[in-house]
């Protein structure tokens, strides 16, 4: 191990073993492709990078001299194709390995990736492409989204080059009664080995066929110049209203992911690490490419379709899986299994983000594991700003402390600092810049100006702080329920409804009301053995008026066999909300 991070970071540490404080430091010319995955390749060439497999059966491990290779074959046909430095590329592959070649290569080259949801639909990909001036879509064969690209292509102009990756399945492919694979191509351990590393073609008219290139390409790839400070990714990221916000960041976004990895996964260089995350979302680099490599560390990525609890705690002791982060959703579905059918023995961390974690959720995972789960907190515009990071000793419930690269404030909306104990907007400082916050909202001055302003970056999260100086969620602007001139987070009533033996998951929103502005609404998923029934739902409402201050009951609450969520699990209030909203104006 060459303590690469170190190269980058000076740090300091408490007298507890906890962070201090730590200043990044980098050259000019500074590019994680080249000066952190080759770097590791050229001096430890057999070190682990990545372990990949798929339900297909299909598995790899690749090297960093691996990655090393494959992303030079991929800069070198990418750059045959016409991709060069500041051409917007849209990613849209998945968990698929083929998604870090590309990760790499575009960083090679100096373009900038966009990484995307395979959920997109045409009115969507539309806005995305002509709004980033798109030049080059790569896309997979699982799925429907390459029609929906072929659907609306003709209509964008800067989109010149469509590329496809055939996912050799991606967890989709139907099994027959006695559980054999059912595929026209070759799927699952055929695939296996150095041979079958994009190995199969995929022919449509119109697109490139990325597996071909990519295995007929060159691997050696001169270094080209770029900039750390040259635009390097680019994330949409939904409001509640309005067209999704392009959030660009440079180079200095990866380094600052050392703190996600180094200090709060607690990436051990010579374990495995598991961040469950697709490449669409923001998530997926926090924990599975950045930081983890500054950490010389071996990332786990399974390539599955559909999230079920059993399969992953399975694959933990299958594959010793050291370190583990997912939402809060995940941990709570897991809860429904039974522990007794798994080994966890490998597991040493668990931490995680997305959504505030319910303190019933942190007391099971303790009981039952021995782990405590570490809470972090960051958004698409940020990496890693606040959290329990190592040897700290988490509050069920709390998000944690700033890290030590930010300065942080809860502000009113007038600007001025809120005491301790009242809620307010997380804030964080701007002056002088610190590395890794989004460089803007790419083509959205007004919006950039918006969010960042006077000095400070406003995140619009709400939190509250205590006197330990421990940040307490609230919820978002937008989640935050304004009903007869009290401010509701809807946190706090989850946590107590989940406490109810009835509740397996809840969203709490606002729903229009023409006396209160807004009244609160709980929607439940119930436990197997309980129904839907008036009495149940006045139970509830006693519940929570037990525990909470009276005014903050659901007044509303409905029942649904599952909440919508994002693909990494992450609930939609935002889908409740408007839907609720539909209902509303009809």
């Amino acid at each position: 191990m060459r303590n690469i991070n170190l190269r980058y970071a000076e740090e300091t540490y408490n007298a507890d073993g906890t962070l201090a404080t730590i200043k990044l430091h980098y050259p000019d010319n500074f590019n994680f492709a080249y000066d952190v995955v080759d770097d590791i390749a050229d001096a430890e060439p057999d070190r682990r990078a990545m372990v990949w497999c798929n339900p297909e059966g299909e598995e790899h491990l690749f090297t960093f001299a691996d990655m090393e290779r494959w992303s030079n074959k991929t800069a070198n046909y990418l750059a045959s194709l016409g991709i060069g430095k500041g051409d917007m590329v849209m990613v849209i592959l998945r968990r698929h390995y083929q998604f870090w070649f590309v990760a790499l290569a575009l960083a090679k080259l100096g373009a900038v990736m966009v990484p995307a949801t395979f959920m997109l639909k045409e009115h969507d990909l539309t806005y995305r492409l002509d709004s980033a001036s798109i030049k080059a879509i790569i896309t997979t064969t699982v799925g429907d989204i390459a029609n929906i690209v072929d659907n609306v292509r003709n209509q964008c102009e800067s989109l010149e080059t469509c590329i496809l990756v055939n996912g050799a399945g991606g967890g989709m492919t139907q099994r027959d009664e006695a559980g054999n694979l059912l595929s026209d191509e070759p799927v699952g351990a055929v695939l296996s080995g150095p041979e079958g590393i994009c190995a199969v073609p995929a022919f449509r008219e119109g697109w490139e066929d990325f597996n071909t290139g990519v295995r007929a390409a060159d691997d050696h790839f001169e270094r080209l110049d770029t900039n750390v400070y040259d635009p390097m990714l680019m994330y949409f990221s939904s409001g509640t209203s309005g067209n999704p916000k392009m959030v660009l960041h440079n180079s200095t976004y990866s380094l600052a992911h050392l703190i996600t990895a180094k200090h709060w996964h607690n990436v051990d260089p010579d374990g495995i690490h598991f961040t469950i995350a697709d490449t669409g979302w923001g998530k997926a680099v926090w924990g599975k490419l950045y930081g983890q490599w500054l950490m010389e560390g071996c990332v786990f990525t399974y390539d599955f379709d559909r999230f079920h609890a059993g399969e992953i705690l399975s694959l933990i002791d299958k594959y010793q899986i050291t370190t583990l982060c997912c939402p809060p959703t995940m941990y709570r579905l897991m809860m429904q299994e039974d522990f007794s059918k798994y080994s966890l023995s490998s597991l040493q961390y668990s931490t995680t983000a997305g959504e505030a974690l319910n303190p019933d959720l942190f007391d099971f995972w303790k009981k039952t594991t021995g782990l405590t789960i570490y809470e972090g907190f960051g958004q698409t515009e940020t990496p890693l700003t606040i959290a329990n990071l190592t040897h700290s000793k988490p509050q069920p419930g709390s998000m944690g402390k700033p890290v030590p690269l930010y300065t942080l404030q809860l502000q009113r909306y007038d600007g001025t600092e809120c005491d301790t104990g009242e809620s307010g907007e997380i804030c964080i400082k701007m002056d002088p810049r610190p590395e890794g916050i989004m460089m803007e909202y790419y083509r959205n001055p007004e919006k950039t100006a918006e969010a960042i302003h006077d000095g400070w970056y406003h995140t619009g999260d709400v939190a509250w702080k205590d006197e330990h100086g421990s940040f307490w969620y609230v919820g978002r602007n937008d989640d935050v329920i304004k009903s007869s001139g009290y401010r509701i987070g809807p946190f706090e009533i989850e946590n107590v409804l989940l406490e109810h033996d009835a509740v397996r998951e809840c969203a709490v929103t606002g729903v229009p009301d023409p006396v209160r502005g807004k009244a609160v609404k709980a929607t439940i998923v119930l436990n197997p053995g309980y129904k839907p029934s008036d009495d149940l739902t006045k139970e509830l409402q006693t519940w929570v008026k037990k525990e909470t201050a009276p005014y903050k009951f659901p007044r509303i609450i409905d029942y649904v066999d599952e909440l919508p969520k994002t693909v990494n699990g992450k609930i939609r209030r935002v889908a409740i909300r408007k839907e609720d909203e539909a209902k509303a104006e009809a």
